[in-house]
């Protein structure tokens, strides 16, 4: 029946005509312009990712790098090059030392391999003249005079002024520490009288007093204040802060301290002792991140290495062409020896290598579990727009038109937006600083996405695919099977393949690393979708029994939905993974390098070479809030059995002053085994007692292993096995964390040990213990940048756990992990929408069904909450657990020992904190979609409440 129109009245005035419809081909476009702007940006994003990785790793890697570099050298200079020189030639004209070694440091600077120009720059030439003695208030005192060309300027002196270079006089200035702890006064002259250096008398005059730490070199800007000054304070503690001497101490002196004096005072007490002087020159290689980016690949690092080896061969021929031995140089008019040459930044190059390939393994993973994310979510948008479209498509399957068209036209359809996608991603990629992107990497990407859509078009409208959906296909559970079969053995090969190889070592992304996040993401994915369901059930069973129908219809909704949730459930668990494995291997790396600097430490302070300085180990034992200490020494000894002659193998024999160490450190484990075994504070091993009781791994209690020193003949009793704890002890770190690793160890008390002689032990070491160290005094005897090796080396537990939290890799790891994760949730909350937008239509059916009933808006809402409650836990569950276990997958792939050193791989523990925000964001995540789905389906009228007839 037709319904007339009346006309309109005469009075009524006349109506705005009614608006010309819009075409078809205008609506579809405007009904495809999500899709677009969905596809363009998920386009742009994947490929500024695939294009820009490989410069993103080098940025990385140069960051890594520089930061380590400028941790190396931050109390010694990187290159320090050292010549001895003569006083005065005779008959020569005296000149200007400083202009003297200017000259000498331009031919250093002129040297710089042009590569390096720029970065490798002149620090400090320095000139340290022997003790003299001198007297002050405070008693006898050790004075070192010392030519710095980084010495404080004007602007760090409290009070008076440096040393004047024209001065005829023998001036010199010091600290207002040292200023205090030898009470000197502005002005005072001190007798110069022979010490070390022998020969020279005079008076000095004391001329300023510089703020120590805080010091402004001549020269220098302002930013450069504190840099400078703490350098030279850090390598000459001294002349911070005096060092005092004990009462009974055999040298006679009371103080030992440093002055700046300016040159003509070191040629001056030259020329009287008739004495040899060194002069050090200091390069320091100052690589900003851009620069280090070059060097930080292999090839960049082997280029690096053989610059720096380069290096000092041609200063030294440019120098004095090539000698390496004898005075046949000049340094002005004084006769000078062949230039010498230090470096530790090869070893810097070396240690940095093996950590980065571990480094960039783990960055890689992120960058991979990202781009999954990524493209699962373009499939999510390409599963929604054939939703969308189907009925159009299968219309035009039904005027004759064949999957494979219908496909294409779709493809032509979504080209200008892809294309448009990967110029803005490449464009973007290419706006990086100094960044050349990989352009083919970008292009692959963009072209996966592009195919995407027009391939699950044609699997939707190939022949046989429009059967009713709610009519299972035949053999569905086998395919299904097949399936999961596939993408375990998939997962599986991945893995061993990634164990067995590992990582290549080119730029950009590794295809097999990329794969293995989403296939164990599959595989969890399927492991799920087959447990979760069966709890959910029993829940159902249980909520049915109760009031209300939201519970009941959710759950088994939830538990009937598990297969088509999977989609989301893997964005879900690959991104959750991906977080989970970074924030575990960021805090296992943290951790990890504080254990190990502790153990390299082996208490909170340790002195190693004690052995060959035992008066300063005295000196350090007595430096106030030294508790305890305990001696440590290490022998290499190669035993071999006392019954039947066979070789135990070679072995370090550690001897533990094992009573103190009870006492100083009850936890540990060498000191418990040696109190267990009886052998604490033992007086056996004298020089009369030929056999040593010892602890050993790998022997039988009661063997009789035998040892050769000094063309005599020891026997070591083993009385016990070693506890594996022993070899993880810290206390043992100091002496094992320096030498050969070995799988043998032997240990005994120290006193046991009395007939070797010091000459016979290849380390020793002093573990200091006190919880409140004189740092500045223990560095003033034994600075941190020691330029003598003979003097051992002093570590202090809070300075290298302090280097370890500095550690710039790490840093490196965090950022990069951040960032990828951030980028990761985003897509996952996208692809998360999209998937809830394919389920709509049925959620929206069922609504209508409860509200017609009589549900409310709220319960509404609550249903769909509750409905993919199941889903979350489940992804939250999964992915935790693959995170966690990606450490064990990986295998040799990442080997966290290359990161943090110490005695053994550090223990793997999750980071509780990051997981449990995770689990918070993952629950805002969802309530997040909820509202967004929510929304969307009120706007489109989904979940109304039916009218009479009505059916959806």
């Amino acid at each position: 029946m037709t319904r007339r129109v009346p006309p309109p009245a005469a009075d009524e005035p006349n109506r705005r005509p009614p608006r010309r419809p819009v075409p078809v081909a205008v609506r579809e476009a405007r009904a495809e312009l999500p899709l677009l702007a969905c596809l363009m940006v998920l386009t742009a994003l994947l490929t500024t990712v695939a294009a820009a990785s490989p410069v993103l790793l080098d940025r990385f890697a140069g960051r890594a790098l520089a930061s380590r570099l400028e941790l190396a050298q931050r109390d010694e200079p990187g290159i320090r090059f050292s010549a001895a020189f003569d006083p005065t030639v005779p008959g020569a004209a005296a000149g200007d030392l400083a202009e003297e070694l200017r000259s000498v440091t331009t031919v250093i600077g002129d040297a710089v391999p042009g590569a390096l120009d720029g970065s490798l720059v002149h620090d400090s030439t320095r000139v340290e003249l022997p003790l003299v003695t001198t007297k002050t208030a405070a008693g006898e005192v050790g004075l070192g005079l010392v030519y710095a060309s980084d010495a404080p300027g004007r602007a760090a002196y409290a009070e008076g002024r440096p040393p004047d270079p024209d001065a005829e006089a023998l001036e010199i200035a010091v600290s207002t520490s040292t200023r205090d702890a030898l009470k000197l006064r502005l002005g005072q002259r001190l007798p110069i009288e022979p010490g070390t250096l022998g020969k020279v008398r005079g008076t000095a005059v004391v001329v300023g007093f510089f703020r120590a730490g805080a010091d402004t070199a001549a020269g220098a800007t302002a930013a450069e204040d504190g840099v400078r000054g703490d350098r030279l304070v850090r390598e000459l503690p001294q002349l911070a802060r005096p060092a005092q001497y004990s009462r009974d101490s055999d040298s006679g002196l009371g103080w030992e301290a440093r002055a700046l004096v300016a040159p003509r005072t070191v040629t001056t007490l030259q020329t009287q002792a008739e004495a040899t002087f060194t002069a050090t020159w200091g390069m320091r290689l100052d690589l900003d991140a851009r620069t280090a980016a070059r060097f930080a690949d292999d090839r960049g690092q082997a280029d690096l290495g053989r610059l720096l080896y380069q290096y000092p061969h041609d200063a030294r021929d440019d120098y004095c062409g090539g000698l390496v031995l004898g005075m046949d140089c000049l340094i002005g008019p004084h006769r000078a020896s062949a230039m010498q040459s230090s470096t530790q930044l090869p070893d810097v190059l070396s240690e940095f290598a093996p950590q980065w390939q571990q480094g960039r393994t783990v960055i890689s993973f992120g960058l991979a579990s990202l781009a999954v994310v990524g493209l699962l979510t373009t499939v999510a948008t390409a599963l929604l727009a054939v939703r969308r479209r189907i009925p159009a498509h299968r219309l035009q399957r039904a005027r004759g038109a064949s999957a494979t068209v219908v496909a294409l036209l779709r493809a032509a359809q979504t080209a200008p937006a892809v294309l448009l996608g990967l110029v803005l991603g490449l464009v973007a990629a290419g706006s990086l600083p100094d960044a050349s992107p990989t352009y083919r990497y970008g292009l692959l990407v963009a072209l996966l996405v592009w195919l995407l859509l027009p391939a699950l078009t044609w699997h939707a409208l190939r022949d046989g695919a429009a059967s009713p959906r709610h009519e299972p296909a035949p053999h569905a559970a086998g395919r299904r099977i097949v399936a999961e079969a596939t993408v375990l053995l998939l997962a599986a090969a991945g893995v061993a393949a990634l164990r067995s190889r590992g990582t290549t070592g080119d730029a950009g992304p590794d295809p097999l690393l990329a794969a293995v996040p989403a296939l164990l993401g599959l595989v969890t994915v399927a492991v799920l979708v087959r447990c979760y369901p069966l709890p959910v059930r029993l829940l159902a069973r249980w909520s049915a029994r109760r009031r209300g129908v939201v519970a009941v219809v959710a759950l088994s909704r939830a538990a009937k939905d598990a297969p088509a949730r999977a989609l989301a459930l893997l964005v879900l668990v690959v991104t959750l993974a991906g977080a989970v494995f970074g924030g575990l291997i960021a805090g296992t790396l943290a951790d990890g390098r504080r254990t190990a600097a502790a153990w390299e430490v082996g208490a909170d302070a340790s002195f190693r070479g004690a052995e060959q300085n035992p008066d300063l180990a005295e000196r350090l034992t007595r430096v106030r809030g030294v508790r305890d200490s305990v001696r440590v020494r290490q022998l290499r000894v190669d035993p071999t059995s006392g019954t039947n002659g066979e070789r135990y193998g070679v072995a370090s024999l550690v001897g533990v002053d094992g009573a103190e160490l009870r006492e100083a450190a009850p936890d540990s484990a060498a000191a418990r085994a040696l109190d267990t075994a009886g052998l604490s504070g033992r007086e056996s091993g004298g020089k009369g007692d030929r056999e040593i009781r010892v602890l050993a791994t790998d022997a039988r209690v009661g063997d009789l292993l035998t040892i050769t020193s000094r063309n005599r003949d020891l026997r070591l009793r083993v009385v016990g096995g070693l506890p594996d704890e022993v070899l993880h002890d810290p206390a043992l770190g100091p002496v094992r964390s320096t030498t050969e690793a070995r799988e043998r160890l032997l240990l005994t008390d120290n006193r046991a040990l009395g007939a070797f002689q010091a000459s016979d032990v290849e380390e020793s070491a002093l573990l200091l213990y006190g919880p409140r160290l004189d740092v500045e005094t223990l560095r003033s005897l034994v600075p941190r940048a020691a330029t003598d090796t003979a003097v051992g080396e002093l570590r202090l537990r809070a300075e290298e756990v302090a280097d370890a939290d500095t550690d710039g890799m790490i840093a490196v790891l965090r950022t990069a992990y951040t960032a990828c994760t951030a980028l990761a949730v985003l897509l996952a909350l996208l692809a998360l929408v999209l998937d809830l937008l394919l389920s709509a239509p049925e959620r929206g059916r069922t609504a209508s069904y409860l509200r017609t009933l009589g549900l409310g808006g709220r319960a509404t809402s609550a249903l769909h909450l509750v409905q993919l409650l199941p889903m979350v836990l489940a992804a939250l569950v999964g992915g935790t657990a693959l995170g966690l276990t990606l450490p064990t997958l990986l295998g040799p792939t990442l080997d966290l020992r290359e990161f943090t050193g110490g005695p053994s791989a550090p223990a793997v523990h999750p980071d509780l904190l990051l997981t449990a925000a995770l689990g918070i964001g993952l629950g805002v995540l969802v309530a997040t979609t909820v509202a967004v789905e929510t929304w969307i389906g009120r706007r489109r009228g989904l979940g109304a409440v039916l009218h009479l007839g009505e059916e959806r």
